[in-house]
C-alpha cells in the first residue's frame, strides 16, 4: 500500500524555515533589535501596564489600561452555582471570592462572605459552573500562532473530505482580493478523503491566475496551482534539491504536489511580504482566540524552532510584556539547540508568572500515522519500525546532562520502543545517583504503551501527557493501517494510567490539532470515532469524568511545574477560572464539546465574556 513517511510536525526544527525571517528586514527580525532584559521581563508586564511596547518595524504592541486601584480592590463572590475546584478532594463549594488577581477564599456562602467583607460584589451563577482555567500543556504556541495568522486552516476538525476544502477555497477565491495569496494548512490526505489529488489538476479549477497553496498537515507535503510555481519562477524542468522532489506524473509532467520544505519553501518564498503577523503580535492574536476556549495557560514544547535558538525566547518575553497575553506560556527548550541554550545562559524555572522556562525537550522518534515513530514490530500495512531521532546514547547523554542541572524532562515518545528507549534512559539516569522522581519527568504523546511500561513509569514518577486526537481523529486509521485491531487498542490509555497511579494530561499538540479543551475532554471519557462516531477506539481505556478534567487543570499544572500557583480554585492561587453553562462532569458524555464557554478569566481579569 502506497505511503507517506513523515515525521512529528510539531517536533520538527526545521519547520521555523516556513517563516524564513531576514535579518536585514526590520519588519521580520524585530526580535534581534528589540530584545528584552532580564531584568526588565522580571518586573512583569505590571511594569508596562498602561505603555506601548514599539517594534522595530514601528508598529505598537499597547499593553491594558492600568486598573484602577478601587476596581483591584473589589472583591467578587461567586455562588449559586457548580463550583469545581479541581483541589485533592474535587471539592464543590457553596461559594468562591476572588480579590484581585488571586483566589480569596471557598467555602459556604457564610464563611466566604466572612473572608470577603460586607462589600463585597456576589455574583450569582444562575446555575451556571466553575472551573479552574483551562491549561494545555503541549502545544507549539509559536510557530503555530504564526501559522493560525498567515494560513487558513483547512483541518479535520472543519472538513471531512477534500472536496469540502476546494468548495473553502472556491469560496475564498470569490471573496479576496484578486492579488492576495489564498495559503492553507492542515490538509490530511489521509483522514480527508479525496477522488482527485490536490495539485494542478484540482486547482487550476479554482484559478489560473491567483497563487494557491495548501500545506500538508505533516509540514513535510505541500500542494500547489500552476500559478503559485510561476509566481515562485519554477520552470517545467526544474531539478529536484537535495532532499526534495517536485512530483511528476507518469509522463514526467509537474502535478504541484512537493514533497520536503527545500521545495515548497520556493513558492512561499514568493508570496509577497507582510502577509500574517509578527512573531509577537501572532502570539497574542492568537492567544486572544484561545481565550474563547476557556484556556489560561498554554505551552511552547519546541522553542527554538522558529530562529534556532534563543530568539524564541526573546520573542515569548516580548509577547509577555505588552500585558496584553490572555494565557501563560510554559515553554520547554529544544535539544537540538542545546549549544544555543547553554551559550544563552538559560535555566530552568526563568521568566516569571506570565511567562516561564518550564522544562527541556527531547525526542525520541516521530510520528505514527507518518510511520516513523519508533516500534517493536513493523507497522501493520507497512514495512517499517520507524525511526529513532535520537540513539540511546545519545538520548540518555543529554537527559543525564539536564537532569543533574535540575532541568525537569518532556520527552517526545509515539512508538513502543521509543518509550523503552526511554524508560531505559530514564532508569539509568536514576542508578547514577539523580532523583529523576523530583524532576517530573514526562512523555510526550505517549502513544503506545504496554503494561510493564506503566510499571515502569510508576516507578520513577514519570507521567504521560496523551494527545488524545490520536484517538478520536486517527482512531480508524490506527486500527485499519498504522496497528491493526489488537495493537490500536494500546493507544493513550488513559483507564490503565489512572488505575495504576500514574499521572497523564491530554493535549492537543497545536497546531497539529486544535486546542478545544471541552472536545479533548469528551475524546478521553469517550474515545469515540471521528471517522465511524459508534466506533470507539479500546473502551476500556475510557477516561473518568474527574480525572479527565484533572488533565487539562491540576494535573495539567503540576506537569508544567505550576501546581502552586495554578489548576486549581484555592486560596491563594491565582484567579485563572472560566464559567461554562453546563457541568462537564454531569451532562451526557457525548455532549460535553457543546458545553459553551461564557467567560474566562487570568489573573483576575477577565480575558473573554460571549
Amino acid at each position: 500500500m502506497a505511503h507517506e513517511e513523515y515525521g512529528c510536525p510539531c517536533c520538527q526544527a526545521g519547520l521555523g524555515n516556513l517563516f524564513a525571517y531576514d535579518a536585514a528586514d526590520a519588519t521580520a527580525a524585530e526580535i534581534r533589535i528589540l530584545p528584552i532584559g532580564r531584568r526588565r521581563f522580571m518586573a512583569g508586564a505590571s511594569a508596562l501596564a498602561g505603555t506601548a511596547v514599539t517594534t522595530a518595524c514601528g508598529s505598537s504592541l499597547l499593553s491594558a489600561p492600568p486598573v484602577a486601584p478601587e476596581l483591584e480592590a473589589r472583591t467578587r463572590i461567586y455562588a449559586g452555582g457548580t463550583i469545581m475546584t479541581v483541589d485533592p478532594g474535587f471539592s464543590r463549594p457553596e461559594a468562591m471570592a476572588v480579590k484581585g488577581n488571586r483566589i480569596l477564599a471557598t467555602g459556604s456562602l457564610e464563611d466566604v462572605q466572612a473572608a470577603a467583607g460586607e462589600d463585597a460584589d456576589i455574583i450569582d451563577l444562575k446555575g451556571r459552573t466553575v472551573l479552574p482555567g483551562l491549561i494545555d500543556p503541549h502545544t507549539h504556541i509559536l510557530i503555530g500562532a504564526l501559522m493560525d495568522q498567515a494560513m487558513d486552516y483547512v483541518g479535520i476538525t472543519r472538513f471531512s473530505t477534500t472536496d469540502e476544502i476546494l468548495d473553502y477555497i472556491r469560496h475564498l477565491d470569490s471573496e479576496r482580493p484578486e492579488n492576495e495569496w489564498i495559503v492553507c494548512r492542515n490538509y490530511y490526505p489521509m483522514l480527508q478523503a479525496f477522488e482527485e489529488p490536490l495539485g494542478f489538476s484540482s486547482l487550476d479549477k479554482i484559478s489560473g491566475i491567483r497563487p494557491i497553496m495548501v500545506l500538508n498537515a505533516s509540514g513535510h507535503i505541500a500542494y500547489a496551482n500552476q500559478a503559485a510555481f510561476m509566481a515562485a519562477g519554477i520552470p517545467d524542468d526544474v531539478a529536484n534539491p537535495s532532499g526534495g522532489e517536485f512530483v511528476r506524473d507518469t509522463n514526467g509532467n509537474l502535478t504541484g504536489e512537493m514533497r520536503n520544505q527545500t521545495t515548497y519553501s520556493k513558492v512561499l518564498g514568493a508570496r509577497p511580504s507582510g502577509v500574517g503577523s509578527a512573531p509577537a503580535d501572532a502570539v497574542l492574536k492568537t492567544c486572544e482566540r484561545f481565550a474563547s476556549l476557556g484556556l489560561t495557560t498554554v505551552s511552547e514544547l519546541g522553542l527554538g524552532g522558529l530562529l534556532r535558538g534563543a530568539g524564541d525566547w526573546e520573542v515569548l518575553k516580548q509577547a509577555g510584556a505588552t500585558g496584553r497575553l490572555s494565557q501563560r506560556i510554559r515553554a520547554y527548550p529544544m535539544y537540538v539547540f542545546d549549544d544555543a541554550w547553554d551559550e544563552a545562559g538559560l535555566s530552568p524555572g526563568e521568566g516569571d508568572d506570565l511567562v516561564r522556562i518550564a522544562g527541556y525537550k527531547l525526542i525520541a522518534d516521530g510520528s505514527n500515522q507518518g510511520f516513523t515513530g519508533l516500534q517493536r514490530e513493523p507497522y501493520y500495512t507497512v514495512d517499517s519500525t520507524g525511526i529513532a531521532y535520537m540513539a540511546p546514547a545519545e538520548l540518555t547523554a543529554l537527559m543525564r546532562k539536564r537532569a543533574a542541572q535540575g532541568w525537569q524532562i518532556a520527552v517526545h515518545g509515539n512508538g513502543d520502543k521509543a518509550i523503552d528507549n526511554i524508560l531505559d534512559a530514564v532508569e539509568q539516569v536514576a542508578s547514577e545517583g539523580i532523583d529523576v522522581k523530583s524532576l517530573r519527568i514526562r512523555i510526550e504523546h505517549c502513544s503506545i504503551l504496554h503494561d510493564e511500561q506503566i510499571e515502569r513509569m510508576k516507578a520513577h514518577g514519570v507521567s504521560a501527557s496523551f494527545l488524545i486526537g490520536h484517538v478520536h481523529y486517527w482512531g480508524v486509521a490506527m486500527r485499519d493501517r498504522i496497528f491493526g485491531p489488537d495493537k490500536s487498542r494500546l493507544l493513550d490509555r488513559c483507564a490503565s494510567c489512572e488505575r495504576a497511579g500514574v499521572g497523564y494530561t491530554i493535549h492537543s499538540d497545536f497546531f497539529v490539532t486544535d486546542p478545544n479543551p471541552l472536545h479533548m475532554i469528551e475524546m478521553a471519557v469517550t474515545r469515540q470515532s471521528w471517522k465511524e462516531p459508534d466506533f470507539a477506539l479500546a473502551p476500556e481505556e475510557c477516561a473518568s469524568r474527574e480525572t479527565a478534567i484533572r488533565a487539562m487543570t491540576s494535573e495539567a499544572a503540576w506537569q508544567l511545574g505550576s501546581d502552586h500557583e495554578i489548576g486549581s480554585l484555592e486560596p491563594g492561587k491565582f484567579a485563572d477560572y472560566v464559567i461554562l453553562d453546563g457541568d462537564p462532569s454531569s451532562v451526557p458524555a457525548d455532549e460535553i464539546k457543546n458545553i459553551r464557554v461564557l467567560e474566562t478569566w487570568m489573573g483576575g481579569a477577565q480575558t473573554f465574556q460571549a
